[in-house]
């Protein structure tokens, strides 16, 4: 892919720069960014450092009441030209994400569609109604309530769907009237962060509205306790949330987590194995696992868990890994060495109590294969832990109570599936899982603007993003009672 095949990422605009308002150095220096797949250098970034976020928070906060007193109308014509010229610079952007992730291309073109999509709901968010009548305890009060922004909403957002867990909750927060102070994962600070303040900027949104500063944890950390920053939205792993929803916390901010998964695919007797398997391999590989909707666990009763786990592996053994950009790759890399590593680590553990590895299990490098364990049980690291790789771990069950119970024991509770030929057996199982999405006949891997997304326990604060949740979290309530004219109290 040429990235430089137009130029509406202009890279001598932002070179060594972050987004403060304009394109400007930073105090933490500079970082090179670069493809995890060869090693090459695509560019570099401006590095905020406690200093650079304590900037960008204060015009924020500046830019703010002017464009939350805009016209809704006038925000969603913004976002609405913001998400046209994404899709119309998608193939240039698709290129950026493909390298700077090492996502396959047709991955990194559900970026942007998906993207675009987020952007165009968060527009017609904008002008829907935002208040209510409320009753009157005496004659002649009128009583209303009305849901107002935050002010400046803090997005910290991780590196394996860089644009779209960055935009989803951007769009979402300016459509509402808040500015944004934006920390992308400096590894995909372009593909997470330069794309969206591009956009932005073309767009027409007022200068200080939105700041774009990648960072490390003391960036983050400095977000969480800014005074002028009144929310957090949090995108990543449920360790980094709990140090977030702690700091934040202490601060009495408000805090929206979506954090990692162990997800389990139940798949039943009665359910077409083919279509299982496609489905098991589709939610447990793509993007080498790195989605916090993947399919980490694939539940299969006893009667056919061997002809799946036969059936899975055939597929893994079929998937090649290597550099998207030869186009000749079901796998991209794995983000870092240090993740390969625990990959490793964990396929090993499993193997040494007992599974059985019918594929894969080896790399070259960051190119971690598709792999397949079967016999997977609890007290497996492969059974526990959120692997974020390329690894279906399959596990049977003799009856449907025990395919929830096992499905149950995580600490994580983000997205499940449940495969059968018959959709009521499958709701049945499905409504006791404690999950916050459920997949009725899919895979594990599902999202988009209309659903609230979000997860329970480990996976999540109860909070959710998107679709209906906006209103619900990126504002609050103001409550106004008026009377004609004031009346004299007893004392």
């Amino acid at each position: 892919m040429n990235m430089q095949a137009r130029d509406f990422i202009a890279v001598d605009r932002w070179r060594g720069k972050a987004f403060l308002g304009e394109w400007s150095a930073t105090d933490g220096g500079v970082m090179e960014i670069s493809d995890p797949a060869t090693g090459a250098v695509l560019g570099s970034v401006g590095i905020a450092d406690p200093k650079d976020i304590a900037k960008a928070a204060r015009e924020a906060r500046q830019a703010q009441p002017a464009w939350a007193a805009k016209l809704p109308q006038e925000r969603a014509a913004i976002l609405s030209k913001a998400a046209d010229l994404l899709e119309q610079n998608g193939e240039e952007l698709i290129g950026w994400i493909m390298r700077e992730s090492g996502s396959i291309q047709p991955k990194a073109a559900i970026e942007i569609e998906h993207g675009a999509a987020f952007v165009r709901h968060a527009a017609a968010i904008a002008i829907e109604p935002n208040g209510i009548m409320l009753p009157s305890m005496e004659p002649g009060r009128s009583n209303t309530a009305k849901r107002v922004p935050h002010g400046v909403v803090g997005v910290i957002s991780p590196f394996n769907f860089p644009l779209v867990l960055s935009i989803r909750a951007i769009a979402a927060a300016l459509a509402v009237g808040n500015a944004v102070v934006h920390k992308p994962d400096p590894r995909t600070a372009v593909s997470g962060g330069i794309i969206i303040a591009r956009i932005f900027e073309d767009a027409g949104l007022p200068r200080g509205v939105l700041q774009v500063v990648p960072g490390g944890a003391a960036a983050g950390e400095a977000m969480c306790v800014d005074p002028n920053i009144a929310m957090i939205s949090f995108t990543g792993s449920a360790e980094g949330g709990s140090k977030v929803g702690e700091v934040a916390g202490r601060h009495l901010k408000k805090v929206q987590l979506e954090l990692g998964g162990k997800n389990s695919l139940i798949v039943l007797d009665d359910a077409d194995i083919d279509v299982a398997a496609s489905n098991a391999a589709w939610g447990a590989f793509l993007h080498q696992g790195q989605i916090c909707m993947s399919t980490g666990l694939v539940l299969s009763h006893a009667n056919i868990a061997e002809t799946l786990a036969t059936k899975v592996a055939e597929k893994a053994r079929h998937l090649p890994a290597g550099d998207p950009s030869s186009g000749q790759v079901a796998l991209g890399p794995i983000i870092s060495d240090a993740q390969v590593t625990k990959i490793q680590a964990i396929v090993d553990d499993a193997v040494a109590k007992g599974a059985r590895l019918l594929a894969g299990g080896v790399h070259d490098g960051r190119y971690y294969q598709a792999t397949v364990l079967a016999g997977v049980k609890p007290g497996m690291r492969a059974f526990e832990e959120e692997i974020f790789g390329p690894v279906a771990c399959l596990v049977s069950f003799a009856t449907d109570d025990e395919a929830v119970e096992l499905a149950n024991r995580s600490e994580y509770g983000l997205a499940a599936g449940v495969i059968s030929g018959s959709v009521a057996r499958a709701r049945a199982i499905g409504d006791r899982l404690t999950v916050g999405q459920l997949h009725i006949n899919d895979q594990t891997v599902n999202g988009g603007p209309f659903a609230p997304f979000g997860g329970r326990g480990r996976s999540g604060n109860g909070s959710r993003i998107s679709g209906p949740a906006i209103w619900e979290e990126f504002t609050q309530w103001v409550w106004t009672s008026e009377k004609p004219q004031a009346t004299p109290y007893p004392f």
